[in-house]
């Protein structure tokens, strides 16, 4: 097995062994599908190439509400099967998969209405437990008085419920798990690359051979072949249609999704909480010092790239929050704000709340698959659907799939660990929830970062302007986690953008500072990049005060992404 290390020196070797040699797999996004068919392949023994145009989870998967969950409002729509295939697979991910990454979280849904709301949504998730497996590690559903509903959540307005239940679902770090992904595909073999742009598909007769491939870091263009091309790219899979030949294609409707961060004293709660809406639900989940709520579900017809939340989407938010709040929420408590794509296959609703999250895997050419549409939480599914697929083309003996007991990055060792973490917290004169914090994010990997500490004790110290995080974990993620920009460490290896009220401007000259020597960076460099994502962070500040998704969107592109070269911008494909 290789090292699971992507640092800089790691880009450059998988670029040469893309362009030098042929795959059988080229796997084009790097979202948690694309990682996830990356890891389906080579752990069936393929050679496997992964490119990914901008970042890991760069895209929808570092952008959703962080759940790994069934979807209880499916069971509405009847899609009992999507449902219970959701449910397997969080049983995988919390017992044997990501242990580290992945964890239960209870939640509360408040009753309106006497009698007929508890039976009619205490039936759904006594079915919504059933589906889940009698062997599931997540407790039942329970039904609660309004005094004891209360309790759970003191913070609810007395008027707001009659009653409640409450029932237990789980949640990650989306981002961090995509990438844990890519890397445990990484340490079995595969070439993994970010900022690697498809930009055209390899053809000989009618057969897509692979693809024109730009580092958007040099500038440089590959050309990479393989005996399949898969392609999971979103809510950019009727762009890689039409660069298939596919003709007009509308497979995709993205819905956008906005998410607003809030402390965690703001909303005195025990538990997470769901709410009923005129369109769909609202979540309000922890996540560390803070609340996350959201989301809305509106449709989206500009620029796939950058998404932007308006003024009208957090008042949204607010609104409806505010609504069961004994101290309502103002905007001056928001700490984030992120917008993401939900990747929907498109149907006949003219609302995107209803359309279905089950998944495409279609042939359209020879010798390109597409994986489209589905939901986080099944990502491995999907993956293993398409690989199965990539393989019947192969025409080759090859092994089924065995990613239901290949563990990724960090989970073996790490309930020892775990039941360590006291000593751990002692040996590194860290304190144990700090510890507990890097296990949960980084697993049994956490020895790495551990002894980047111990060679340099200076980095067992909080980041300046960002002191939920340590300065490890920035050079860490430029030297193990392929972080090749500021907006890279400070969005998606940590989440400081989200959840510091500047998004990061206090950080993020120490930050660059950190990462410069590993990535090679000069002093003009580091600036050039903490300008850049300056002047990124007040754009999408001034974007959230416009009335809609087109002001909002003008004020965004306004500025040049911080995080791409001049004229490389842009997603796969």
């Amino acid at each position: 097995m290789r090292s699971a290390a992507l640092g800089p020196q790691n880009r450059a070797t998988a670029l040469r062994e893309m362009s030098d040699n042929e795959y059988d797999v080229l796997v084009i996004g790097g979202g948690v599908v694309g990682a996830g068919a990356a890891l389906d392949a080579v752990s069936r023994g393929l050679t496997v190439a992964l490119i990914e145009a901008r970042d890991w989870a760069a895209g929808s998967s570092s952008r959703s509400s962080k759940l790994i969950h069934g979807g209880l409002r499916y069971l509405e729509q009847l899609d009992f099967r999507l449902v219970r295939e959701a449910l397997k697979e969080r049983h995988l991910l919390l017992t044997r998969l990501a242990p580290h990454l992945v964890r239960p979280v209870p939640f509360l849904f408040p009753l309106r209405h006497r009698i007929w709301e508890r039976f009619y949504i205490g039936v759904g998730m006594t079915l919504y437990d059933l589906l889940g497996g009698l062997r599931s590690v997540v407790p039942r559903h329970r039904h609660l008085s309004r005094r004891r509903a209360l309790e759970e959540a003191p913070a609810l307005r007395p008027d707001a419920l009659i009653g409640a239940l409450q029932y237990f679902d789980a949640q990650t770090d989306d981002a961090r798990m995509t990438l844990t992904i890519a890397r445990t595909a990484a340490r079995y073999g595969a070439a993994v690359v970010n900022r690697a742009r498809a930009t055209g598909l390899l053809r000989e007769g009618g057969r897509v051979t692979g693809a024109r491939v730009l580092d958007l870091e040099t500038g440089r263009e590959i050309t990479v072949r393989a005996g399949q091309v898969i392609s999971a790219t979103g809510v950019w899979t009727d762009e890689t249609l039409a660069m298939a030949g596919a003709g007009e294609t509308r497979t995709m409707k993205p819905s956008k999704g906005v998410h607003i961060v809030v402390p965690r004293d703001r909303i005195d709660l025990r538990t997470a909480m769901i709410l009923r809406t005129e369109k769909s639900v609202l979540f309000v989940i922890p996540w560390g010092q803070y609340w996350i709520i959201g989301t809305t579900d509106t449709q989206w017809s500009l620029d796939k790239d950058r998404p932007v939340a308006s003024r009208a989407d957090i008042d949204y938010l607010l609104d409806h929050v505010n609504a069961v709040l004994r101290r309502p929420l103002t905007r001056d408590d928001i700490e984030g704000v992120y917008a993401g794509l939900r990747p929907l296959l498109a149907g006949n609703e003219a609302n995107t709340a209803k359309l279905s999250r089950e998944h495409l895997v279609a042939n359209p050419v020879p010798g390109l698959v597409i994986v489209a549409g589905g939901k986080y939480t099944t990502y491995r599914v999907m993956a293993e659907d398409a690989v199965d697929m990539a393989v019947r083309e192969l025409g080759a003996d090859v092994a089924g799939s065995v990613t239901q007991r290949v563990p990724l990055l960090g989970a073996a060792g790490y309930e020892a660990l775990w039941n360590g973490r006291h000593r751990l917290a002692d040996r590194f004169g860290l304190s144990v929830p700090t510890v507990e914090r890097l296990l949960h994010r980084y697993g049994s990997g956490v020895e790495d970062l551990l002894g980047m500490i111990t060679a340099d004790p200076a980095l067992g110290r909080v980041l300046d302007g960002a002191p939920g995080y340590l300065k490890a974990e920035a050079v860490y993620a430029a030297s193990h986690e392929q972080a090749l920009h500021l907006e890279d460490v400070l969005t998606r290896r940590t989440h400081i953008f989200m959840e510091e009220k500047d998004r990061g401007l206090a950080a993020a000259p120490e930050v660059a500072a950190l990462i410069a020597p590993v990535l090679g960076w000069d002093d003009d460099a580091t600036r050039r990049e903490t300008e850049r994502y300056r002047l990124q962070a007040e754009a999408e500040i001034a974007a959230e005060n416009q009335p809609d998704d087109v002001t909002a969107e003008v004020i965004l592109h306004g500025v040049p992404d911080p995080s791409a070269r001049a004229g490389a911008a842009g997603a796969n494909p």
